[in-house]
């Protein structure tokens, strides 16, 4: 066992988990992963043990807890990663932070709408207004970002960031709902989903056999 635990929900479900995951994942970091099954007995029997919220992800190190999962990036990257994890480029690092933090607070209508289940393909969705606004503005973050990263390389600072970690998500909504991408737009999901790390959530997830009927909502964390 080591001395870091992620607690984490459904790999199938838990878009807020997978973001904590893939941060540690490519840290570098060995950690335990401690998988409850929202919205089961097990899950509220034991999650008082990990969560001071009730909820996942949960980050444990060396006693300390970190229950937010753009706070359990930033500390993954600090503690594990070396600031790998960001660009050394301080406009890059401000660009990448403000991304992750509207990420962190808006697009209700993806979120409501478009809830992310890993196992879904080309699920028809009503697009109306509201949520059209919302998908170009995602559209917008990623296209000014991989324009002026190009030639560092292609993810959306470059380099792998928490950037790509905090959108992993939506890359995965947009695969299993049935969205028209612009091309830049879905070439940036392909290398996304071409991913080892993200590959190996994916797996996880196609061997879980809970149904969970209200997707993200309820213990699923920020």
């Amino acid at each position: 066992m080591t001395d870091v635990q992620l607690i984490i929900g459904n790999r199938n479900y838990s878009s807020w988990s997978l973001r904590a995951w893939l941060a540690l994942r490519k840290s570098g970091a060995e950690f335990e992963t401690v998988l409850l099954p929202l919205d089961t007995p097990e899950f509220f029997d034991k999650i008082g043990d990990y969560s001071p919220t009730g909820r996942v992800p949960v980050l444990w190190h060396d006693g300390v807890c970190i229950w937010d999962s753009f706070a359990i990036a930033e500390y993954v990257n600090e503690t594990f990663a070396g600031g790998q994890l960001w660009p050394e480029d301080a406009a890059s690092r401000a660009m990448g932070r403000s991304m992750c933090a509207e990420m962190h607070s808006s697009f209700p209508e993806i979120r409501n709408r478009m809830p992310m289940n890993c196992r879904a393909r080309q699920r028809i969705i009503e697009t109306d207004d509201a949520l059209q606004q919302e998908l170009e503005r995602v559209w917008t973050l990623w296209l000014d970002s991989l324009t002026i990263h190009s030639d560092a390389g292609p993810w959306l600072l470059g380099n792998f960031s928490i950037a790509d970690a905090m959108f992993a998500p939506v890359v995965l909504r947009f695969r299993g709902y049935k969205v028209d991408l612009p091309a830049d737009i879905q070439a940036y999901c392909d290398h996304v989903l071409a991913d080892d790390h993200l590959g190996e959530w994916l797996d996880g997830a196609a061997q879980e056999n809970w149904i969970v009927e209200a997707d993200e909502a309820g213990v699923d964390a920020e």
